[in-house]
């Protein structure tokens, strides 16, 4: 995070103590919509599944490039492939449990907005 203090920040830019703040309540809710999808009898559940673990995994990779790497560009056309894939799981949810494709939209809203971050901060800097 200390990157991210350094950067000239577009308007809406929150504090960084949100970030946490906003992740953890989104982990709760991810937890929650999984949680459901697997106790489903649904056919489908495994492949919904699977489709949120990819996105998971494409989750847990976007702060190293952002952070780590300080690869903007590359981060934010990761972030346009995790809106994707977690698009892709709130369809995958919403047909097996609509309670669970309701869930993951705080997600995806997040997302676009971090997206908008990423997109900002590397055109400012």
């Amino acid at each position: 995070m200390e990157i991210y203090t350094e950067l000239i920040k577009p308007p809406l830019a929150p504090p960084g103590w949100v970030f946490p703040a906003v992740w953890f309540i989104l982990y709760i809710l991810m937890g929650i919509a999984a949680a459901d999808i697997w106790e489903s009898s649904s056919p489908d559940k495994d492949t919904a599944l699977t489709v949120y673990a990819v996105q998971l995994a494409v989750n847990f990779l976007w702060p190293i490039f952002y952070f780590v790497f300080d690869a903007r560009l590359l981060s934010f056309i990761w972030m346009i492939f995790l809106i994707i894939l977690v698009f892709l799981t709130i369809k995958q949810f919403s047909a097996i449990s609509p309670k669970s494709g309701w869930l993951l939209l705080p997600y995806f809203a997040w997302l676009l907005f971090a997206a908008y971050l990423n997109l900002a901060t590397l055109i400012l800097n």
